[in-house]
């Protein structure tokens, strides 16, 4: 049977990026084409501009959640060289190579308009003692920070050598996948129909619930996982600059003394903005940095999770995640805003008191009272976290500290894959975050690495 391509990407994040790079530079001249839910990178936009469109519109796709780049295209562009955290990546692959995946990816992004940008390392860090001593702890990486700006560019260039060697389909949502013989039937929703012999999954956090219908019908084994659940912290950026000009991305966890719970940092951006995200219709908090010093802010914005694991009777972790943040839009139409002050005295915050604020926001969020939509458990450990990161960065704790709620981080339940990242159905390999086994840039693109060699092995 004649298939329409040797290898079909469903996904132009991360992960389908990198496979279709490796297999584009291979020598094999295999018919390879990316099927996207959004649109090419150029033509990516978020309505909101801060004048006439203050807050999320809810576009029926987010510009900043889909499109060739995926949800990191506009991110603040760090790839954490890491086994810590980030993902699972290397227990199907061996920590070893998931690690010199990792900074092959590294070498890619610099070659392709991110030389220049600084690797910082937590080794060797005497701010690690100074977490332990206050019971912190700060896992190891190496981050690459290329900045939201830059990272635009390298993907920019990584697509402009792409574009000739790959068939893209941009605005395109793939509504099923089916198994025939030799190969896989991909349906688009408007009615198309591709044949692939391969067919590599990368649909990244956003498409879990699309994920899910796939594993069901193709009757792949699954597993639930976490979601991730918390606030987004912004305040002056002198605060944290002892950790941010050293490690710039500092992973600090703490186990909290009332449950046991752990909390920790996530996507720090010094000198960075807060922004809006649209997961399935429903408007979460995230932020961004910039490598342009004259993009940058007075302010530094982190976030605090905490994470959820959920098994019998009730599965449904990012359904847990969603009507959080759902309670969250129906009081504040979207994300609220509220002071560390107002908080821990049990008020709300008003638009009077987010104007008298020391810290100016960074995002138009509505104030409001966090502890109305948060669990006390959750929010609890965070008021605990802070106040314990307020003895490794004095002023952390401050009445003028911003907390941005609700930020939910999904994650795909865990397929089962095989060591080569494949399903049970030969030739359906499922990668990304979209797999569950990546929680991260650096490793959902090593992931894409990884699968483009092995498929490159299989058709020798």
């Amino acid at each position: 049977m004649k298939f329409d391509y040797d290898v079909l990407i469903v996904g132009a994040g991360p992960g389908g990026i990198f496979t279709s790079y490796e297999l584009a530079k291979s020598e094999k001249n295999l018919k390879v084409g990316v099927f996207e839910l959004g649109r090419a990178l150029d033509k990516r936009k978020c309505p909101i501009d801060g004048k006439k469109v203050k807050s999320c519109i809810k576009c029926p796709v987010c510009n900043i959640m889909s499109g060739f780049g995926g949800a990191g295209a506009f991110s603040d562009g760090k790839y954490n060289i890491t086994n810590q955290f980030g993902g699972t990546l290397y227990e199907y692959i061996g920590k070893q190579q998931a690690l010199e995946l990792m900074r092959y990816v590294d070498e890619i992004n610099l070659s392709h308009g991110g030389e220049g940008t600084k690797l910082y390392s937590t080794a060797d860090t005497a701010i690690k003692r100074t977490c332990l001593e206050n019971g912190l702890h700060l896992l190891d990486a190496q981050v690459r920070h290329l900045g939201t700006d830059i990272n635009y560019v390298v993907m920019g260039n990584i697509y402009a050598e792409l574009k000739d060697k790959v068939d893209f389909h941009f605005n395109t949502a793939i509504s099923d996948i089916k198994k025939i013989e030799g190969g896989y039937e991909v349906y688009t929703e408007k009615g198309e129909k591709y044949t692939c012999r391969n067919c590599v999954v990368s649909v990244g956090r956003s498409g879990s619930k699309w994920m899910e219908t796939v594993c069901n019908s193709l009757d792949i084994a699954t597993r639930s996982n976490r979601v991730d659940i918390g606030v987004r912290v912004e305040l002056p950026a002198v605060t944290f600059s002892k950790l941010t000009d050293e490690l710039y991305e500092s992973k600090i966890v703490y186990r909290t003394e009332k449950f046991e719970d752990l909390v920790r940092t996530f996507c720090m951006n010094p000198n960075g903005v807060v922004v809006n995200e649209n997961t399935n219709g429903i408007v979460t908090v995230n932020g961004h940095s910039y490598e342009d010093p004259e993009k940058h802010t007075e302010n530094t914005n982190f976030a605090l999770l905490v994470s959820k694991h959920f098994s019998e009777p009730f599965k449904d972790s990012n359904g847990y995640g969603e009507s959080i943040a759902r309670l969250s839009n129906m009081l504040g139409g979207g994300v609220i805003v509220q002071r560390f002050g107002d908080l821990v005295r049990g008020r709300r915050s008003t638009e009077a008191r987010i104007m008298e604020n020391f810290v100016t926001p960074t995002l138009a969020a509505t104030p409001g009272d966090l502890s109305l939509v948060i669990p006390k458990r959750i929010l609890d450990g965070i008021i605990e976290m802070i106040y314990a990161l307020d003895k490794i960065a004095p002023g952390t704790a401050n009445d003028d500290t911003l907390l941005y709620g609700v930020e939910v981080k999904f994650y795909n339940m865990e397929v089962k894959l095989d060591n080569n990242l494949e399903t049970t159905n030969k030739g359906l390999y499922v990668i990304g975050d979209g797999s569950g086994v990546t929680h991260s840039l650096s490793h959902a693109s090593a992931s894409g690495v990884y699968v483009a060699r092995h498929i490159l092995e299989t058709m020798e």
